[in-house]
């Protein structure tokens, strides 16, 4: 990476030690490299109840046999959003499959206290103007978000035929039927013509490979199947039930950002074991303004959600309609006009650079203005890029640390291992009654083992054999060898998966989805898949945009490789991530107009079809 020149750090007014940053980054960084770290356990088992629904008894029900023209395997934000899509284009013969007891995705799993989403409502929540609703805040909270899935399902008669409490097993193409098999964990068999596959990025828990997690004999679960029984409260706190407990959770990532402070208010004792730490930025959550909302006109949310991509792109001069932290930092990063007229990719990334350092200076200097304990302040002080990890925005997390009861134990160099009694970390033991796991869900294991089964396309081959060694793809969102087959963003990679703002990609790949499958059912197409040439070409499109190869990218494999291990960069380790299952590089909206693009000119291009005169 460029140094910066004593003169841009002069004309900056930034008073930090270039070098001196940089040498704690790395150093840092090598801290959180120790051999073995960063593994997941092989089964959920592990931690008892992890793969079971909390929040909705038992369904019973007999095994349905069935015939439909589209089964959508996923019934969060994603597959909601293709139901509706497809409703809208006239489509009545749907399936929604899902594990869960009802609509919602990570919203019906995550009910932790305090759990909130951190992209303003207003632009995360979909279909506000066909649902008709307002949010309550700024950035709303679980319940809510959860009854907007719910409102989405009922408006669009996405309930009718659902199959919920539902694990898809298997999933095989039938070359004489041209029809996808679906078999599940309830002996269902489902026949249908086309398969959305949306079962998300983050649907699997993720346990980490720690020596003896399952010898633990207090209480222990995941957050995203938050025991309430055992704690008392309900998302908005008052656990009550731990009053007497002393509780250990292991995470300080987005999750534990938000619950920490209602466990660090109710529990009689809480260790946070922390690998590496967070930026907290301010929230500054309020109430909508009920004059603002009457005021809005048609095509307020599709204005200001393209607004916010706008900014998040780096494009100047752009009016900000959301005003929040994201849009903050990454005006911040973007700020110095010089970037507007320099061409010398050094020259750029140094002035980029200089940017992070101050913003990462802010963040630090926030903390020392809240957290009391100089030994606290210091530990959680994060020293990386700003994008390294996923930033948070709280208010009460870290004053949360001024309590006697909370105690934050560094574990940057890994947990020794868990015990009957509770947690070792550097050869000392904290013993606790209960241990929470607030360390997220798996993100780049193997796509079949997230998403619990395996798909069987033309003569048998899986998907994963496809796959073995780099995820090809037209679109990212279909691949040869198994028509009929379209897949989510997120589900490996190619498509312009803007993790910011997800459900923007979400909306953006339903429309197309929808587009595809309508559009076939209308004109009798009985299978589609990608002919080889447009797989290849879109292959190396995304090579060839690859941030890695870019030197002008602040996302290029180097800078991925100074960062802190996360799941943005494989954990440490980017460069053992095939450059073809990157993301498609550079600014969405330039990805979303290709996709519209490719619908108005209607001719499929890049699609085998074979249509039903053909088949005859």
């Amino acid at each position: 990476m460029a140094r910066p020149s004593a003169e841009s750090t002069r004309e900056s007014n930034v008073s930090i030690d270039v070098d001196a940053l940089r040498a704690r980054y790395a150093r840092e960084r090598s801290r959180r490299m120790s051999a073995g770290r960063g593994g997941t356990v092989e089964s959920l088992d592990e931690v008892p109840g992890t793969s079971q629904d909390p929040h909705t008894a038992p369904i019973v029900r007999p095994p349905v046999r069935d015939v439909t023209d589209v089964a959508i395997v996923g019934a969060g934000f994603g597959g909601l959003l293709v139901g509706a899509h497809l409703r809208k284009a006239g489509v009545t013969s749907i399936r929604l499959i899902d594990k869960a007891g009802d609509v919602g995705g990570t919203w019906y799993w995550n009910r932790y206290p305090g759990a909130q989403c951190d992209v303003e409502s207003y632009i995360y929540l979909p279909l506000l103007e066909e649902i008709g609703y307002i949010p309550k805040e700024k950035y709303s909270r679980q319940p809510e978000i959860f009854a907007h899935g719910q409102a989405i399902a009922r408006q669009f008669d996405l309930y009718e035929g659902a199959l919920f409490q539902t694990q898809v097993t298997g999933m095989r193409w039938n070359a004489d039927s041209s029809r996808w098999t679906i078999e599940t964990d309830r002996g269902d068999e489902i026949l249908a013509r086309f398969v959305c596959m949306v079962n998300g990025p983050l649907n699997r828990p993720k346990l980490p490979a720690i020596d003896g997690i399952s010898t633990f004999k207090g209480h222990r679960f995941h957050t995203s199947r938050w025991d309430y029984d055992y704690t008392g409260g309900t998302t908005e706190g008052g656990l009550s039930r731990l009053s007497d407990k002393s509780v250990g959770i292991i995470g300080s990532g987005a999750t534990a950002v938000q619950c920490v402070p209602h466990l660090g208010r109710d529990a009689g004792e809480l260790y946070v074991f922390q690998r590496t730490p967070s930026t907290i930025a301010v929230r500054g959550n309020r109430p909508t303004d009920s004059s603002w909302a009457e005021q809005l006109q048609p095509g307020w949310q599709k204005q200001r959600i393209e607004n916010f991509c706008a900014i998040m792109a780096g494009e100047p001069n752009t009016e900000d309609f959301v005003q929040d932290g994201w849009t903050d930092a990454f005006k911040r990063l973007s700020a110095d006009p010089r970037l507007a007229t320099i061409t010398d990719s050094n020259e750029r990334l140094a002035l980029v650079e200089l940017a992070d350092l101050k913003l990462g200076e802010d963040i630090r200097a926030r903390i020392a203005e809240i957290v009391g304990d100089a030994t606290v302040r210091e530990t959680l002080r994060p020293y990386y890029w700003y994008f390294c990890k996923r930033p948070c925005f709280h208010d009460e997390f870290l004053s949360t640390f001024n309590r006697p009861n909370v105690h934050l134990v560094d574990a940057a160099e890994g947990i020794d291992r868990i015990t009957e009694d509770g947690v070792v970390v550097d050869g000392r033991q904290y013993k606790v009654d209960c241990l929470i796991f607030a360390t997220g869900f798996e993100v780049g294991t193997p796509y079949a083992r997230r998403a619990g089964y395996e798909v069987l396309g033309v003569d048998g081959l899986t998907l994963s054999e496809k796959w073995a060694d780099g995820v090809s793809t037209l679109h990212g969102m279909t691949t040869r060898g198994f028509p009929n087959l379209i897949f989510s963003p997120g589900q490996e990679g190619q498509f312009a998966w803007f993790a910011v703002n997800v459900t923007h990609a979400l909306t953006e790949f339903a429309n197309h989805a929808a587009h595809i499958i309508s559009e076939s059912l209308r004109d009798n197409v009985t299978s589609f898949e990608p002919t080889e040439l447009a797989e290849d070409e879109w292959v190396q499109t995304i090579i060839a945009r690859s941030p890695r190869l870019n030197p002008g990218s602040r996302s290029n494999l180097e800078f991925q490789k100074s960062c802190t291990p996360s799941y943005l960069n494989n954990d440490g380790h980017p460069e053992n991530v095939p450059a073809q299952n990157a993301p498609f590089a550079g600014n969405p909206m330039e990805f979303y107009s290709i996709l519209r693009e490719w619908r108005a000119n209607g001719d499929f291009a890049g699609l085998d079809l074979r249509r039903e005169q053909e088949s005859e």
